[in-house]
């Protein structure tokens, strides 16, 4: 018998997982800056290495998973979860580190695919919505948690490492709730065949939202990731600003269901895109107090663009199944690890281009960290474009993923 509620319980826990090791690592940067002489590009290629992990597990697990079922995939994931957290620990420098946060990524990637398809499996329709909001409530719910944790820790002079040990916790705990469990079998017919997959996914509506995902994914995580070293100087505390956002996440995802039973999924992307322009354009442009006004906008933005998009497929594109969900987070990922060492190079261009203005010490820092978020805003504008093609191509089409479970 499936015990639905312990297995969306160990869900939320991989998933607290992999928030831990988003935001504890995010506001270790500046400590292995210091500690290993890196710079803005090599701190961008070792977070790059946190998205690329994901993205292999995921297409990899959206295919085996009708074969060898999700808890395997979540068994791999404990695996690599487990193995990462040590070795960063003992990674030594660069190249240490790159490899271990890898291995994250790799158990991030298999919680992802492991876990949407399993909670859509398990729920249908407009439950299905509100399952999967709540679901995903728990990455930014987590990373509001291990954000206070890390600035917590740093404030009282705990090392960088003492800080990796915190996200063995929840790891722990969703092994022992996974343990033992019967898993859900697939509710729609069809599905389970990888030739109806691929031919589902060759649809133009699967490959417009395959291009949005790489946009929305960015737009999310490119200032997220980034808070430490761009806002250090803007006069607000960077770790709660990364508390605030993804506390407001949370909240908002968690009351995702109706939301998007109100405005539908594509008038929920739509408007997420507009606040996150606005959210990015002001994280630009703003210091001090206002810092927060910001981070409300941005919150708001992007809250509902993860959950939305792998809804929407599971919704309207069934067919192409657990490997379409994995697909559209894995580009999402895959995006998001181009784009770090990238931002780094923006953020080291910015501060020469800044320093060469004759700015030094704490304005020179603000302003190539603005500098930088300008250029941010413009994955969003795309999406407000992108998202209005959307809204009215989809409009009044009924939901085809809507079979009773």
């Amino acid at each position: 018998m499936v015990n639905d509620k312990r297995l969306f319980l160990g869900s939320c826990f991989a998933l607290i997982t992999t928030a831990f090791s988003f935001s504890i690592r995010a506001g270790i940067l500046p400590q292995l800056a210091d500690e290993f002489s890196l710079s803005g590009e090599q701190l961008g290629f070792i977070n790059s290495m946190w998205f690329f992990g994901f993205p292999i597990a995921m297409i990899i697990g959206g295919l085996i998973y009708h074969t060898v079922g999700p808890k395997k995939i979540m068994q791999f994931a404990f695996f690599t979860h487990a193995l990462g957290i040590i070795l960063t620990i003992y990674s030594g420098g660069y190249f240490g580190l790159m490899a271990s946060t890898f291995l994250i990524g790799l158990g991030n990637g298999c919680t992802e695919a492991a876990c949407n398809p399993m909670i859509a499996d398990t729920y249908s329709g407009d439950k299905m919505n509100k399952m999967l909001n709540r679901f995903h409530m728990w990455f930014p719910g987590g990373i509001v948690v291990g954000s206070l944790i890390s600035k917590f820790m740093t404030d009282a002079n705990l090392g960088w490492q003492a800080q990796i040990w915190v996200i063995l916790i929840p790891t722990l705990i969703y092994a022992f709730l996974f343990f033992g469990q019967t898993f859900p079998k697939p509710k729609i017919e069809g599905v389970t065949s990888i030739k109806e997959n691929f031919k589902a996914m060759l649809s133009p509506l699967f490959i417009f939202m395959f291009a949005c995902m790489a946009l929305t994914a960015i737009s999310e995580f490119g200032p997220q990731q980034w808070t430490s070293l761009i806002m250090s100087k803007s006069g607000a505390s960077p770790m709660l600003i990364l508390a605030l956002v993804t506390g407001l996440m949370a909240v908002a995802r968690f009351f995702g269901g109706s939301i998007i039973g109100k405005f539908d999924q594509t008038g929920v992307l739509l408007g997420g895109a507009i606040l996150a322009t606005i959210g990015i354009y002001l994280f630009s442009t703003q210091t001090g107090p206002m810092a927060y006004v910001a981070a409300v906008f941005f919150a708001l933005g992007v809250a509902y663009f993860w959950p939305t998009m792998i809804g929407f497929v599971a919704e309207r594109i069934p067919l192409s199944g657990a490997l379409g969900m994995s697909i559209i987070g894995g580009v999402g990922m895959f995006s998001t690890s181009i784009f770090q060492p990238i931002i780094g190079r923006w953020i080291d261009n910015d501060l020469a281009a800044k320093a060469e203005e004759g700015l030094t010490g704490t304005e020179l820092e603000l302003a190539a960290g603005q500098a930088t978020l300008g250029t941010m805003t413009t994955f969003p504008i795309i999406l407000i474009v992108a998202f209005t093609i959307l809204y009215f191509w989809q409009k009044g089409k009924p939901k085809a993923g809507t079979a009773a479970h």
